[in-house]
């Protein structure tokens, strides 16, 4: 087991995760509403698998909204740098995950995100950071596509920005129409990619590789 001590890295690490952390006043709040949740539908919470399930469930929703605590500013922090690079940017296969804010339900995908650099390129690790941050709200998919591609023209002002999400929703496949295999895509085009055919049509290629 490596362990790091003392360092800066995980002074620095403690306080990102404490700064995404909600007060106990708030997961209090949380706790005492998925006790209403179970009981009203019919559970028994001396059980003892359910004794801590409130409290377990709280932590874990504190958990996948963290993005409402986040700072795109402080997470991009100092990893913008003067580049001479002026192709098509890729990162393909952006592991995401987030909650319908229709039905408080998971949807599971991936995110492609390119942009074509203007004299400024960002560390690679970032433009993950940067998904993450806007998944980990109640999202509907449209709208997390295109809060990320807005959120990289913003910080980079690239000569364009393409991001692609496909997702599972199981709002679709527990409930509802009950449809398993269903896959949603959305994009989001800025600067040259909406604007010319070629590059766009390049963006589309490089998916497929």
């Amino acid at each position: 087991m490596i362990q790091r001590g003392n360092s800066n890295f995980d002074l620095e690490e403690r306080f990102t995760r404490d700064r995404n952390r909600l007060g106990e006043k708030d997961l209090d709040r949380i706790a005492k509403a998925y006790r209403e949740l179970l009981h009203g539908v019919g559970e028994d919470l001396d059980r003892e698998g359910l004794r801590r399930t409130p409290d377990r469930a709280a932590r874990a929703l504190e958990f996948l909204t963290q993005g409402y605590r986040q700072d795109l500013d402080e997470i991009i922090n100092d990893a913008v740098f003067e580049s001479d690079a002026s192709e098509i940017i890729l990162v393909k296969d952006i592991e995401l995950y987030s909650l319908c804010e229709h039905h408080l339900l998971p949807f599971i995908g991936r995110a492609h995100v390119a942009y074509i650099p203007n004299g400024k390129v960002i560390g690679l690790s970032k433009v993950a950071r940067i998904v993450d941050v806007f998944a980990r709200r109640l999202q509907i998919q449209e709208n997390l596509t295109t809060q990320i591609a807005e959120s990289l023209m913003g910080c980079l002002e690239p000569a364009g920005v393409a991001v692609v999400v496909e997702a599972k929703h199981l709002c679709m496949m527990m409930r509802g129409v009950e449809k398993q295999n269903s896959v949603m895509k959305t994009s989001c085009l800025l600067g040259v990619f909406k604007e010319d055919a070629r590059t766009r049509s390049e963006f589309l290629s490089l998916l497929k590789d």
